[in-house]
C-alpha cells in the first residue's frame, strides 16, 4: 500500500516517517597527550628540552589541523597536529615552557579577530621577553622599556614590596610636596629674639655702648670710675637676665600653656582666643614618625644632634664646641580633630595646608651612637643613608616626639565657626604671654597655632 508520506527503514528493521537523516561531518579535533613526570630531567621533557636547544627523540603529534596556515614557513611556535594537505610537515621552530590549560595544551593567547585560517598567535612565554614588542594599539604612558632592566635589555619584572630606601624617599618627597601637610622650619619654636622687636634691640645695645664710651672717657679724664661701673653693673644683669632667659625660657612658656584655663566650646564666640584639651582624631592624612614608623600621627618630629668636641665636625654654622648641635629635623603636622574634656563637642584644628604652628611636643630620646656602638645599629645607619647624611665617627643622638592619634593634647588658637563646622584657625596676630614676674621671664609671642603634647612613648593612649 502506497503512502503520500516518505519512510525509510532503520538499521534493526523498523520503518519510520520521514526522510533519512544525512551524515554530519565532525570538526576537526585537536588533542594532546598529557606531559609526563620528568622527575628534573630535562632531556625527558620536550618542551622544555627545546627551550634550552636539546633534541627529542620523538615528537608527539596528535589531531588534524584543518584549513590553510598564514604566514612564513616557520613560525615562532610550534604546532601540534598533523601533516599538512601536501605530506609534507609543517616547518617548526623551538617553543618555550609555559602554562598549560586543563587538558594538557600550551595556554594561548591572541588579541583582536583572527580571519582567514589559523593564523600565528603571541604565546606567554617564561623566560625574558624580546626587547620589541608588537604593536597592539593600546595607548600607554611612558616608553615600553620604562623600569628596570635585565641582562638582555627587556622589562624585568619586580614583586614584592619595595625596599625601604625607595618606600622613604617616596613618602618624604610626598611630604614635601603635599598641600595637606606643613611643613615646620627649625626656627619655629621658642625664640627669645623673636619676642623683641630689632628697633628696641639695637637702641639697648647701642645705649650700652655708649655707655662704656662715656664711662671709660670719664674715668681716663678725671679718674672717676662710678660710670663706667654704673654700667657694668646694669649691663651684667642684662646680659644674666638673657641667658636667664634663654635657658629657661622654654619651660616657662609650657608652664603658662598647662596653667591657661581651658575654655567651654559651647558658649566660646566666633573669633575668642581659647585653650582647648582633649582627645586627638586624625583627619583626612594621618602621618607617621620617621624613624620608629608610629602610624595615624597628626604631629610628628625626628632630631639628629651632635656632639661637637675639640677636634669634631660642626653640625651647622653656629655650632659651638663641646655642645650638641642640630644637624637635620622633620616635623610636619596636619589637620586633626579634637574632642573638647569641657563640653564633648568635636572641632577641627587647621594646622595643615602651611597654617602657623608653634609646637611644644616633647621628644624623646630613641638612640644614642657613639663610636663604639655604631656596627649595631643597622636601623639607624639605614635612615642616615635615606637622607645622604655621613655615618663616620661622631657621636649622634636621635630624638623623636609625636602625636598620635587617642593621645590628649592642648590646642590654643581662634574659634571660628563656619555653617555648623566649629574650627579652631590660627590668630591673625601673634599672642604674647606677658611678663612673669615671679619667674624672671621676659614676654613671649605665641605665633599661629600652641600645640602642647607631653611624650606619649610610655604614656596609652585613649582608643578612638
Amino acid at each position: 500500500m502506497g503512502s503520500r508520506y516518505a519512510s525509510h527503514q532503520l538499521g534493526n528493521g523498523l520503518y519510520v516517517s520521514g526522510r533519512p537523516e544525512q551524515p554530519k561531518e565532525k570538526p576537526p579535533t585537536m588533542s594532546s597527550t598529557a606531559m609526563p613526570y620528568t622527575g628534573g630531567d630535562i632531556k625527558k621533557s620536550g618542551e622544555l628540552g627545546k627551550m634550552f636547544d636539546l633534541h627529542v627523540e620523538k615528537s608527539r603529534k596528535s589531531g588534524p589541523i584543518s584549513g590553510p596556515i598564514t604566514g612564513g614557513p616557520a613560525t615562532s611556535r610550534t604546532y601540534s597536529g598533523s601533516l599538512s594537505s601536501s605530506g609534507v610537515p609543517v616547518a617548526r621552530t623551538k617553543s618555550n615552557s609555559g602554562p598549560l590549560n586543563k587538558h594538557g595544551e600550551p595556554t594561548k593567547k591572541s588579541s583582536g579577530p583572527q580571519s582567514g585560517g589559523v593564523t600565528p598567535m603571541a604565546r606567554q612565554n617564561s623566560g625574558p621577553l624580546a626587547p620589541v614588542l608588537p604593536t597592539t594599539g593600546l595607548i600607554t604612558s611612558g616608553p615600553i622599556s620604562s623600569g628596570p632592566l635585565n641582562s638582555s635589555g627587556a622589562p624585568r619584572k619586580i614583586s614584592g614590596p619595595l625596599d625601604s630606601t625607595g618606600s622613604i624617599k617616596m613618602r618624604t618627597t610626598s611630604f614635601a610636596h603635599n598641600q595637606a601637610v606643613t611643613n615646620l622650619n627649625p626656627d619655629e619654636g621658642y625664640s627669645i629674639a623673636s619676642s623683641f622687636p630689632k628697633p628696641i634691640m639695637w637702641s639697648v645695645i647701642l645705649l650700652f655702648v655708649m655707655g662704656f664710651i662715656a664711662g671709660g672717657f670719664i674715668l681716663g679724664a678725671v679718674h672717676n670710675p662710678v660710670l663706667l661701673i654704673v654700667v657694668v653693673i646694669i649691663f651684667g644683669a642684662v646680659a644674666a637676665l638673657l641667658v636667664w632667659n634663654i635657658c629657661w625660657g622654654k619651660r616657662a612658656v609650657i608652664g603658662f600653656v598647662g596653667q591657661y584655663a581651658d575654655a567651654d566650646l559651647r558658649t566660646a564666640k566666633d573669633g575668642q582666643y581659647v585653650k582647648v584639651t582633649g582627645v586627638v582624631t586624625c583627619g583626612n592624612f594621618p602621618l607617621e614618625s620617621s624613624f620608629q614608623k608610629v602610624p595615624r600621627c597628626v604631629y610628628t618630629s625626628t632630631s639628629l644632634f651632635e656632639y661637637r668636641g675639640w677636634d669634631s665636625k660642626a653640625a651647622n654654622a653656629k655650632h659651638r664646641r663641646f655642645t650638641w648641635g642640630l644637624r637635620s629635623m622633620e616635623r610636619h603636622a596636619v589637620d586633626f580633630y579634637i574632642s573638647d574634656f569641657q563640653s564633648g563637642l568635636r572641632a577641627l584644628v587647621k594646622t595643615g595646608y602651611g597654617a602657623r604652628v608653634t609646637p611644644y611636643v616633647d621628644e624623646s630620646i630613641v638612640i644614642d651612637i657613639k663610636p663604639e656602638n655604631k656596627d649595631m645599629t643597622p636601623e639607624f645607619h639605614r635612615w642616615l643613608l635615606e637622607r645622604n647624611l655621613s655615618s663616620d665617627d661622631r657621636i649622634m643622638r636621635l630624638k623623636e616626639g609625636y602625636i598620635k592619634e587617642g593621645s590628649t593634647v592642648s590646642v590654643m588658637g581662634v574659634v571660628q565657626r563656619n555653617d555648623n563646622v566649629l574650627m579652631i584657625v590660627p590668630p591673625s596676630e601673634p599672642f604674647s604671654t606677658g611678663c612673669q614676674w615671679a619667674q624672671c621671664v621676659l614676654p613671649v609671642s605665641l605665633e599661629g597655632i600652641v600645640l602642647r603634647c607631653e611624650d606619649t612613648s610610655n604614656i596609652d593612649v585613649i582608643p578612638v
